[in-house]
């Protein structure tokens, strides 16, 4: 058997021939660059990454001033193909990439010059390819153009602009016309009171919207009360939107991707949205078990990359993940309609919480302090 080191070199070896280019021209000494789950600060000499494996990967970069201020992070994601030759080029004026495509005779030109340039572009870092492939497997290129912004980049600030509930989305300006028709709260007043401001356009990321309601139309008392339990048809709806079920997998991923290595608040806060609502639905846990036996891996991947200082600063604060997969581990020992292999999956991807994390997953019979009934003394 070969030695990792051995694969390393086979590895290295495949990638000088098949492997992606990225030459980054004029980008100022001291920049943050990155590549997946790699940044460095840029030296005189940084000029791009070579040998990059062929598929998606997220490029990204903050700006630093003279002062060593660091800029707010900017990124955007490419389907690197084999031994694509990929030209970008840094902006001064606007401290970002450059608007402007470079031509088809300027990269055949600097692709002439690769033996020269060679020795200014920093090899792709292979420690990282695994974990980065295991936290993008369901990520498709069809499912990046369709979340990406229109502007084609990721920022973790989010330019605001100004905007009038009239003009805003029809949810927006529905909800202010029905609070006219009652006395508004002390909240609602302070809320008026500020400035309305929404996503420059282009720039926000394009998430799937989440139904309006958690039931049907139409739905009886005893209807509305099971889907307040179990959000199976909010999933389902979600879903229906997707070109693959498994797709929603991919959204979860691309949404973690975002915010682990592009810093995106909007994208976490999605993420949250999406774990808790895939870990609160009973019906569909049997009936969509390819989405479920993704969505256990790709969360066990997303939790051994956050540190653990941060899951338990912010993550952590409300228990929200701990909550939701005491929820779903529940639902799927207790199930007579799921399969032994996903309940054996989700068993280990307990038992691995618990010694990382010290999570207890014991007494999932019993319902919890947040969830038990509430007993009131008349």
């Amino acid at each position: 058997m070969s030695s990792s080191l051995d694969i390393d070199q086979d590895l290295a070896r495949r990638l000088l021939v098949e492997g992606a280019t990225l030459v980054f021209l004029n980008v100022p000494r001291g920049t943050v660059f990155g590549v997946d789950m790699k940044s460095w600060n840029t030296g005189e000499k940084f000029k791009g990454v070579k040998m990059i494996p062929p598929g998606l990967h997220y490029i990204y970069y903050n700006a630093v001033d003279s002062e060593g201020d660091i800029a707010p992070r900017v990124g955007f994601v490419h389907d690197f193909k084999k031994s694509e030759f990929v030209v970008k080029k840094w902006d001064a004026a606007i401290e970002d990439i450059s608007t402007t495509e470079v031509s088809e005779e300027e990269i055949s030109r600097i692709r002439a010059d690769l033996l020269n340039l060679d020795r200014f572009l920093g090899p792709y870092p292979f420690d990282i390819w695994k974990r980065w492939k295991d936290l993008t497997s369901k990520v498709t290129n069809d499912l990046v153009s369709r979340l990406v912004p229109q502007s084609g980049q990721i920022r973790s600030a989010l330019e605001l602009v100004s905007c009038d509930y009239r003009s805003s989305s029809g949810d927006a300006a529905a909800s202010k016309q029905q609070r006219r028709s009652r006395p508004l709260t002390i909240e609602e007043k302070e809320e008026d009171l500020l400035p309305q401001l929404k996503p420059t356009p282009g720039t926000e990321l394009r998430f799937t919207q989440f139904p309006e309601r958690n039931f049907p139309e139409g739905s009886t008392p005893a209807e509305i009360t099971h889907h307040s339990l179990d959000s199976t048809y909010v999933l389902e709806t979600m879903i229906a939107k997707y070109t693959r079920p498994v797709d929603i997998v991919g959204e979860l991923q691309f949404a973690f991707a975002s915010f682990l290595v592009g810093q995106s608040l909007e994208a976490f806060e999605h993420w949250k949205r999406l774990v808790v609502l895939l870990c609160s639905c009973d019906d569909a846990i049997s009936k969509r078990r390819e989405v479920y036996d993704a969505f256990l891996s790709a969360l066990e991947a997303q939790l051994l990359e956050i540190p653990e200082d941060f899951l338990v600063d912010i993550v952590a604060s409300s228990n929200f993940v701990y909550h939701s997969l005491r929820s779903l581990f529940r639902t799927l020992q207790f199930s007579e309609t799921v399969d032994g292999r996903l309940k054996s999956k989700a068993k280990r991807f307990q038992e691995q919480l618990a010694v990382k994390f010290q999570w207890d997953f014991t007494g999932l019979d019993r319902e919890d302090g947040d969830d038990a009934p509430v007993v009131v003394n008349m």
